[in-house]
This record gives structure tokens, C-alpha cells and sequence, in this order.
């Protein structure tokens, strides 16, 4: 499984995905952007890794043990899945439910993005 390139512009904090690597030289208010490297190991008081559970052919994706804020300032702002052949992401907003479904690939990857702390990933069995 590739790794999610993703790079966020430190000035204007845009995001893109590259999806290949020719070229990682990606600029924004004209400045290198930098790339972002998910989490796997939780150190804030907040819980960002997000959490799985198998139903039938789905698997419903908690972001954190404890349910993460969905706050104005503090929210997570979107959901991937990604295997080798297939993404699927979903936008939450403030007031939104950090919770999603998505169809159950065995051996992809969750990630989840939070607009303060950044990527966070779990590999899904």
C-alpha cells in the first residue's frame, strides 16, 4: 500500500494530494509546501486515531477512543479510506458526528485529518 501524499501550504494552510511522487517540489504562496506525515501514536489529551468496528460489509470509523470535539475552531475536517485500488473520502463540518461509514477493504488505511493536529492513520486488518 502507497502512503497518502499530502502537503500543506504553512502560510495559507491549503492541502492537496499528490497522487504520484514526479514532482515533490509543490508550491503555494510561493513557498515549498511541506509534506505531512500521519500519526499513529496518540499524545494529546484529544483522541485523533480513528477507531473501527466490522458490521456486515462496512466497517463504521469513530475518530478517537473518546469521541473527538466537533467544534467551530476544532473539528475533523475529513475521512479517507485507501487501499491499493480504491479512495474513498468523506468531508465532516463543525456539528457533524465524528463518525462515518465506508465499505469494508481488508488490508487499507484510515485517515483521518483534524484542522489543528493534523493527519492521524490506522491500518485496517
Amino acid at each position: 500500500m502507497q502512503n497518502l501524499n499530502l502537503y500543506k501550504c504553512m502560510k495559507c494552510n491549503t492541502l492537496i494530494q499528490q497522487l504520484d511522487e514526479s514532482n515533490a517540489n509543490i508550491e503555494c504562496c510561493n513557498t515549498k509546501m511541506t509534506k505531512i506525515e500521519a500519526n499513529t501514536f496518540e499524545a494529546s489529551t484529544e483522541k485523533h486515531i480513528p477507531i473501527y468496528e466490522l458490521s456486515n460489509s462496512e466497517i463504521i470509523v469513530t475518530i478517537g477512543e473518546i469521541e473527538h470535539p466537533m467544534e467551530e475552531d476544532h473539528y475533523i475536517m475529513w475521512v479517507m479510506l485507501e487501499s491499493n485500488n480504491e479512495v474513498t473520502k468523506i468531508n465532516l463540518k463543525p456539528g457533524d458526528l465524528p463518525k462515518v461509514r465506508f465499505k469494508y477493504i481488508p488490508n487499507s488505511t484510515l485517515y483521518a485529518y483534524c484542522n489543528k493536529h493534523g493527519l492521524w492513520k490506522k491500518e485496517v486488518k
